[in-house]
């Protein structure tokens, strides 16, 4: 089912905020479902990347959806520097998560974005960060953190640090099941994911912290893990939502950081990821580039890229943990709405009732609340 836009949640300019879902006929839009759920997603992505991680999550969702429906808004943190362009989008399309004081949120999804310090705690948008952790424990089902979001939700809670490797770890990885938690049904015992990251965190630090491993890497370890709490934390340090060519793009990205001076690495090719003649162009390439710089190799390494033939070949897994993350939301909403029934006015009025009626006072209010809970 296609996912809406919550209008409980809007940007300063609506009109341009229903743009968002252009691709999608006006008349889905409207489609109502017996099930429904809110998700709020954070975007901390740059600039450049706002949009994409957008398209990514809502085709993900769509695809995970099923037959509930879902209510989707976008928020920013604050102190997020953001170039003309992306303070316009911003404005537009998200509400700042100061805005989600006093109201609930059935799931949340926080992505991280690349640290400008070395301590995650000198960001200058930590606070804001803190606080809409603290906000997601109470007022959410469940909250996904994804890869460097992941990372500071486990320095804020249990002191975990994270670990940089000597090189980053980048591709499509196979992962193996390590759970049968509900999150994981009916996935395959192992699947391919893409990951794109420096750094990672230790699994035993993880255990010892009460966290559940769901799905490992031999290669890159802990791939997903949830704690439990009042609110079920989910974490992926992969990026289950990527698009098919994500990872061509920030393979071309490091590439020009390289030859603009940027960084002193040549960036690593994507593991796992490429077809054979792709791979061996870009590794006669990278040996030329470091022989002999020429301000040309950047157009040549994008000419090689854009012939490359690449495969989504995680998407069908990745739906199907959102349909169980999604499922599991819907399942807690209607078991806690259950739950709060049991304890309604009503039932204290039920309770009293033969008292009350003997003089003769409780009829009428009794009969009121009856009838409203009717309508």
């Amino acid at each position: 089912m296609p996912v809406c836009l919550d209008p409980n949640f809007s940007g300063e300019n609506r009109t341009v905020r229903t743009n968002l879902l252009r691709s999608k006929p006006s008349q889905t839009l409207h489609h109502r479902s017996d099930k429904s759920v809110t998700i709020g997603l954070i975007n901390n992505m740059p600039d450049g990347a706002l949009e994409a991680t957008e398209r990514q999550f809502i085709s993900l969702l769509e695809s995970a959806s099923g037959d509930m429906q879902i209510k989707l808004s976008f928020h920013t943190l604050s102190n997020i520097p953001r170039n003309e362009q992306g303070a316009l989008h911003i404005k537009n399309f998200y509400s700042n998560v100061d805005n989600l004081s006093g109201k609930k949120l059935d799931g949340l999804i926080v992505t991280g974005r690349e640290p400008l310090t070395p301590n995650l705690q000198d960001e200058l948008y930590w606070q804001d960060f803190v606080k809409i952790l603290e906000w997601a424990k109470d007022n959410t089902y469940s909250t996904i953190w994804s890869c460097l979001a992941a990372h500071a939700a486990l320095l804020h809670m249990d002191g975990i640090n994270r670990i940089k490797s000597k090189h980053k770890h980048c591709g499509v990885f196979e992962c193996a099941k390590q759970s049968d938690h509900p999150l994981m049904k009916d996935s395959p015992a192992s699947f391919r994911l893409p990951h794109s990251r420096w750094n990672g965190i230790s699994e035993d630090a993880l255990l010892d912290h009460g966290y559940k491993i769901l799905t490992q890497s031999q290669h890159i370890g802990a791939d997903t893990f949830v704690k439990e709490n009042k609110s079920l934390f989910v974490f992926f340090q992969g990026h289950p939502e990527y698009e098919s060519n994500t990872l061509l793009l920030e393979y071309r990205r490091d590439i020009g950081r390289y030859l603009r001076g940027e960084t002193n690495t040549y960036p690593l090719m994507p593991q796992g990821y490429f077809d054979d003649s792709t791979v061996i162009a870009l590794a006669a390439l990278q040996a030329e580039v470091k022989s002999q710089p020429r301000e040309d190799f950047f157009a040549k390494s994008s000419a090689i890229l854009g012939n490359s033939s690449l495969e989504d070949t995680w998407h069908s897994t990745a739906a199907c943990i959102y349909r169980n993350w999604l499922a599991y939301i819907y399942d807690q909403k209607q078991r806690r709405l259950d739950e709060s029934d049991c304890f309604s006015p009503s039932h204290e009025i039920d309770d009293l009732a033969p008292m009350l009626a003997a003089t003769g006072t409780a009829s009428t209010s009794h009969q009121r609340r009856k009838t409203r809970l009717a309508v």
